[in-house]
């Protein structure tokens, strides 16, 4: 991997003014200005400051639904998706459902296995669904596409209420809606809900809280004896943090409440048993255990196995089942990573190949029919971290096809070039979707080579070599006053995530000395600022030279009961 260029992100002075006026930490409040924070008020993560769901189009049409189904013992099936968003949106929808009244029985979910049905509400997955004999189906994390699944519905005389975040489809250049009885979708056309960025999940959850409140206009129950919805707010923020959407203040208040909750005990018990088979500590949770460590034991099964064992753990109110779902989603997990490691090494392999020069071309496309196809997302995801190119990982489908996984660098919308790919090449692409950083595609074998040169014209014809250079954005220097495990805790304490990055200082340094660890992290003895540090670089093997700008996050290191404060790199630059 060659080495990023590391910038320092802007400060607006007076925002760190204003902030600090306002009883904000110093390094908080040069922290939260760089990223985008202009008054105290983003800052206040109370649930009063949340958007109303008023604003959301269709909730009110969705909450009378919903309503009518509960009232009327209407049976309801949610159709869920395979990735975490999609599994704690269907276990929130459960839970939520459940808690307003939803008579036990009446609710009941499905959920696609992506080897078989493919992804969303597919004619095949309502065929699925008709076996409960469900009179309402509703979806969560997916549909805003589905428009065969919805008419096949339809034409069964179901209703259908779709949530979700996604992008709706372009048909001729226009966005094409389902025929659903209701869409809750901050991005379809003329909705006003400011946070375009809400996870499914959030939005499953704003339509529990607009049915609440339509329930509560009929006498179902008033302020005082209502269900208190805000106990699904665990759910909420893992989903959020695990589908990497990007936080913003809305989407960070939901993530600070969940996280209050699980600080607090205060839990799902699915959740608990997920933080002692991960040997993790719910007081001290952190927005990074979501996308790194509860998120992928999840997502795992999805990708290995059948994601209804990860429902059931998120849904489950019997602390003894979702102790063994855990441990089994533990183990599909480290399942997952043996075959995650095996794809990278071919991909390794086949880049050879790729760049005899070791030059990488604009954009990656790489097919092996030993790829499988649950774990081609991570293994482009790596591919594309590694080179900084806009990578497609393929693997064979059960029905002959390549399904493939895309990621990508910004300055490339994914989305947008897999359209133009198909406009260019009628019939390459029999389906895509996706979002500007990640999408996928299917296409015919026969197609892989049509494809990869096709994305790698429209990668000519976009990316320059500015953004082809990968770039870090840090926080600049540390003053040696900030380095302690107080600021640890402090920075630990706050909400980072997707365009809200966890604080990156960088600062030259001597290297006193280094060595591998487990062969395969580096372990760093450096000078900074006068005083002698410990750093640790994780993956990375190749020695360093003797004085370098170390781009690096602030961690506790605790070992036999004592705690040091250890710099953790994420990028090394010779001077």
């Amino acid at each position: 991997m060659t080495a990023p260029r590391l910038d320092t992100r802007d400060v607006p002075p007076r925002t760190v003014f204003a902030l600090e006026q306002a009883g904000v930490h110093p390094l908080l409040a040069r922290l939260f200005a760089a990223r985008g924070v202009r008054s105290p008020e983003e800052l206040d993560d109370g649930l009063a400051h949340l958007l109303p769901p008023s604003a959301m189009k269709g909730v009110d049409v969705a909450a009378r639904l919903l309503a009518d189904a509960i009232e009327q013992r209407r049976r309801i099936v949610i159709v869920a998706d395979y990735d975490c968003d999609g599994a704690t949106a269907c276990a929130v929808a459960l839970r939520g459902l459940a808690m307003l009244g939803a008579a036990p029985g009446t609710v009941g979910y499905v959920v696609p296995d992506r080897t078989v049905h493919g992804y969303g509400l597919t004619p095949a997955i309502v065929d699925l669904a008709l076996g409960q004999q469900p009179q309402l189906l509703v979806t969560v994390d997916n549909g805003i596409a589905s428009f065969d699944g919805v008419a096949h519905a339809r034409a069964q005389g179901l209703d259908v209420l779709i949530t979700d975040h996604h992008l709706p489809a372009l048909v001729d250049g226009a966005v094409a809606l389902p025929d659903a009885s209701c869409i809750v979708n901050p991005n379809q056309p003329a909705c006003e809900f400011a946070s375009k960025s809400i996870a499914g999940v959030g939005v499953m959850f704003y339509v529990l809280l607009a049915t609440r409140a339509e329930l509560r206009s009929r006498g179902r129950f008033d302020g005082a004896t209502q269900p208190k919805l805000d106990a699904l707010l665990d759910l909420v923020a893992l989903g959020t943090v695990a589908d990497v959407v990007k936080l913003d203040p809305n989407n960070r208040r939901l993530v600070a409440q969940g996280l209050k909750r699980i600080r607090a005990g205060r839990m799902a018990p699915g959740l608990a048993a997920l933080y002692a088979v991960a040997k993790r500590e719910p007081a001290r949770a952190a927005a990074f255990d979501f996308g790194f460590t509860l998120g992928p034991r999840i997502n795992a099964a999805g990708r290995l196995a059948d994601m209804t064992l990860g429902i059931e753990c998120l849904a489950t109110g019997d602390a003894g089942r979702a102790a063994d779902l855990a441990q089994h989603l533990d183990t599909i997990n480290r399942e997952r990573r043996e075959v995650e490691a095996g794809m990278r090494e071919q991909a390794e392999a086949a880049l050879e190949h790729l760049m005899p020069e070791g030059d990488p071309p604009p954009a990656l496309a790489l097919f092996d029919p030993e790829f499988h196809e649950g774990v081609v997302g991570i293994v482009a995801g790596r591919l594309k971290d590694r080179l900084h190119r806009p990578t497609f990982v393929f693997a064979l489908a059960n029905d002959g096809s390549l399904k493939g996984s895309g990621r990508s660098i910004p300055g490339f919308h994914l989305r947008d070039a897999l359209d133009l790919v198909a406009k260019r090449h009628p019939g390459v692409l029999k389906r895509f979707g996706g979002h500007a950083m990640a999408a996928g595609c299917t296409l015919d074998e026969e197609h892989f080579d049509t494809f990869d040169a096709a994305l790698q014209q429209v990668a000519r014809e976009w990316l320059d070599a500015a953004t082809l250079t990968r770039r870090l954005l840090t926080d600049g220097p540390l003053a040696l006053e900030y380095f302690n495990a107080e600021t640890v805790a402090a920075l630990d304490a706050q909400v980072w995530g997707q365009a809200f990055e966890a604080p990156l200082f960088c600062d030259e340094v001597e290297v006193l000395g280094q060595r591998l660890v487990a062969e395969k992290h580096l372990k760093l003895r450096v000078k900074h600022q006068g005083q002698i540090r410990d750093a640790i670089w994780f993956g990375h093997a190749e020695p360093v030279g003797e004085r370098v700008r170390l781009a690096y996050r602030l961690s506790l290191d605790e070992w036999n009961g004592q705690a040091r404060v250890q710099m953790v790199v994420e990028a090394a630059v010779g001077v």
